[in-house]
């Protein structure tokens, strides 16, 4: 095992940027934290690919006019996705960083747990109704609490005046 680990050092390294990422997502309640753990996940993906794109003995994928048989080449593609990966993850990062600038103006907090509560007070995020107001469900004119309301067909339901 430690044999693995002395010559396998990226995919450990992998592992454990991977966990501490995920962790960090998942545990915190700020959200730039949560943004840092979102690139340390993303930077063990980036490791990952890299690291199982390698070739032995691999040369650049160059071949010269003659044919050239017996030879290892490396494929670039491992490369590619990564960099194209990487200028998704910082637009990424930029626009999470951007909406926590807009949060912590409109709330005065990053942390969710006191996003939530300040959400639920201005009813922008459904919660726990209150027992001190009662329900009232309308059913064709009738009113759930036993009261009748007058339906001739000419008052309109929007609040608008009648026709």
């Amino acid at each position: 095992m430690i044999e693995i680990l002395a010559t396998r050092h990226a995919y450990a390294t992998f592992t454990i940027l991977l966990c501490i990422g995920l962790y960090m997502m998942i545990a915190n309640k700020n959200l730039v934290k949560k943004i840092i753990g979102l690139n340390l996940f993303q930077t063990a993906i980036f490791l990952l690919f890299i690291a199982s794109a390698y070739v032995q003995g691999g040369k650049i994928p160059i071949v010269p006019k003659g044919k050239v048989a017996g030879e290892t080449f490396v494929s670039p593609l491992p490369q590619v996705l990564v960099l194209t990966a990487i200028v998704v993850g910082v637009s990424l990062t930029a626009v999470g960083l951007a909406l926590c600038i807009r949060i912590h103006e409109e709330y005065g907090t990053l942390r969710t747990d006191a996003l939530r509560e300040a959400m639920r007070e201005e009813d922008v995020l459904p919660g726990e109704e209150s027992a001190a107001e009662p329900d009232v469900v309308t059913d064709g004119g009738n009113v759930a609490d036993g009261g009748n309301v007058a339906d001739d067909g000419n008052a309109t339901h929007d609040g608008g005046e009648s026709r």
